[in-house]
């Protein structure tokens, strides 16, 4: 007839089993997930760092700009204010 230890006896050994291929799975899991994570981060520092990189030689040429046209630059931020305030005021 129906016998229950048996069923819990096999019962657990399915999930003695099932534990233990969920547990490898879940490590190889993880260190792919991490060496992907880890090779993103590095192509995210190195764009960051040639974003740095350029706006370093842009920040230069910029100041030498400003400091050959003084006026022009402050008529273009004076007009650049001008235009957003009248911008932020329509809504």
């Amino acid at each position: 007839m129906f016998n229950s230890s048996e069923l819990s006896d096999e019962l657990q050994m399915l999930k003695n089993e099932a534990s233990r291929l969920l547990g490898n799975a879940g490590g190889d899991m993880f260190d792919a997930a991490k060496s992907r994570s880890d090779a993103l981060a590095n192509q995210i520092k190195a764009a960051l760092d040639e974003l740095g990189d350029t706006l370093s030689e842009q920040e230069d040429h910029v100041e030498a700009l400003i400091s050959k046209h003084p006026i022009a630059t402050m008529a273009s931020a004076l007009t650049l204010g001008v235009v957003v305030g009248l911008m932020l005021r329509r809504h």
